[in-house]
């Protein structure tokens, strides 16, 4: 898309824009062109809306059309905006980190319901990524400890300035390393464990829009056919991190299987109460589970 002269007024940038992401395949030209004009010219849409008859200055169409000719391209909005919102909190994103679906906010909801009385509660998270679930769940419990495991160094960046955008970050001890792995070297003991491990099949790639593909394949993609093996793992190193009666809750994909695969490995494991909780959309998200209260950790 050439910058070309400026439009008479933000309404015909913002149509153009609308038009330019339709012949792109967008998914949702007309809001994703809403977006990226407001941030383009750092307007909320209140403001946007006064001005919407007047021309833009042109170096905000000049930044408006960089922006559409990258989301055009298939480079995702939230990495444009350098910004996602993530149960009602606002998080840095970009190329080094999974951007956080608000599917995945259910996570946060049985995590501090299962927390709710516990004195100091301790949680672990698997896979934290831009740090979202970990910094939510301590923004929301100030009495939580959070250890939040990842194998990106880089990712690890990005969470802890989340961390400290939020000031959790005396509350939230990121660990690099696999799985349950770290936390299990320094010896916690989680009243909750939870995690949005990988779990797309490799095979499925072909599946899946071309700017999803453009997040960090380490944490889009399980290492086998299932896309369980990750779920897999944490379900062999929980029982030496859970105190007996702990919770744990492992997001799947509704397809592929999974939500019943993943419950049945849960119970082969030993859990009890295993249960598939729905999200918002009605899809089977979350499979969750208590390690017995009678059984000591390994």
């Amino acid at each position: 898309m050439a910058v070309g002269s400026v439009p008479a007024s933000l309404r015909d940038a913002y149509l153009l824009g609308r038009e330019h992401l339709a012949s792109c395949g967008t998914e949702n030209p007309a809001l994703e062109a809403e977006v990226l004009l407001r941030h383009a010219a750092g307007l909320d849409r209140a403001g946007l809306y006064v001005r919407w008859t007047q021309p833009p200055a042109p170096e905000v169409w000049a930044r408006y059309v960089e922006l559409l000719e990258k989301r055009g391209a298939g480079r995702p909005t939230a990495y444009l905006l350098g910004e996602r919102e993530f149960y009602g909190l606002p998080f840095l994103v970009d190329e080094r980190v999974l951007i956080p679906r608000p599917e995945t906010e259910l996570l946060v909801d049985l995590a501090l319901g299962a927390i709710q009385g516990v004195p100091e509660p301790v949680v672990v998270e698997v896979g934290t990524g831009s740090g979202a679930v970990a910094v939510a769940i301590a923004v929301h419990c100030r009495e939580a400890v959070v250890y939040a495991t990842e194998i990106s160094p880089e990712a690890l960046e990005v969470a802890r300035e989340n961390a400290r955008r939020h000031e959790v970050e005396g509350r939230v001890r990121f660990l690099l390393g696999d799985a349950l792995v770290p936390a299990r070297e320094r010896g916690v003991q989680a009243h909750v464990v939870v995690s949005n491990p990988p779990y797309v099949p490799p095979q499925a790639r072909a599946e899946l829009p071309r700017e999803v593909l453009a997040e960090p394949p380490v944490a889009l993609f399980a290492p086998g056919p299932t896309g369980t093996e990750v779920h897999a793992r944490i379900l062999a190193q929980a029982p030496e991190v859970l105190h007996p009666g702990g919770f744990l809750a492992l997001e799947v994909s509704p397809k592929w299987d999974q939500p019943a695969r993943v419950a049945h490995m849960m119970e082969e494991a030993g859990f009890e109460g295993v249960r598939v909780e729905r999200d918002l959309a009605g899809l089977e998200r979350v499979v969750a589970g208590r390690w017995p209260a009678s059984r000591r950790n390994p």
